[in-house]
């Protein structure tokens, strides 16, 4: 019976291992992505070129097995929100390739946004902090605070 059980822990602790794997993988493919996009319109924006190579590196090193990287990665398209979205939606650059490029990093940025609560696990471990739920819970609200506030900075 022990055995038995011990088997079905196993196959249930290796079947999700390979579920992360390919959320890791998927999130540093779209954050490759968005950086790759957003890097045609880094010539008129105020921090855009430094968050998208931030936000490529670290996607590379989340597909290098880092599993820090997904605190960055999200920190990063936090970041570069304030860069993308007014191109996207209030013009200022032509169709081809501008807008285009603009919508495809919002639409690339959205798996990295929804990892969220993920990234706030990594980033207090990245801290040294001692990993609780509370703990957890606070770095969650304080990336909720920093995606409002770099949403409504182009409104300003």
């Amino acid at each position: 019976m022990a055995d038995a059980v011990s088997s079905d822990r196993l196959y249930r602790r290796q079947k999700s291992r390979s579920r992360r794997q390919r959320s890791d993988t998927w999130l540093a493919v779209t954050g490759l992505l968005a950086a790759m996009c957003a890097l045609p319109l880094a010539q008129s924006s105020w921090h855009g070129p430094e968050v998208a190579s931030t936000l490529a590196v670290s996607a590379v090193a989340l597909l290098a097995g880092q599993r820090w990287a997904i605190a960055v990665i999200v920190i990063a398209e936090l970041l570069l929100l304030p860069t993308i979205w007014p191109r996207a939606f209030f013009g200022g650059v032509e169709l081809w390739p501008g807008r285009i490029a603009a919508l495809a990093s919002l639409a690339s940025i959205v798996p990295g946004l929804l990892s969220a609560r993920r990234a706030a696990a990594a980033l207090v471990i990245i801290t040294g902090m001692s990993r609780t739920q509370l703990t957890c819970r606070r770095f969650q609200y304080g990336f909720v605070a920093l995606g409002v506030l770099t949403a409504l900075l182009p409104l300003l």
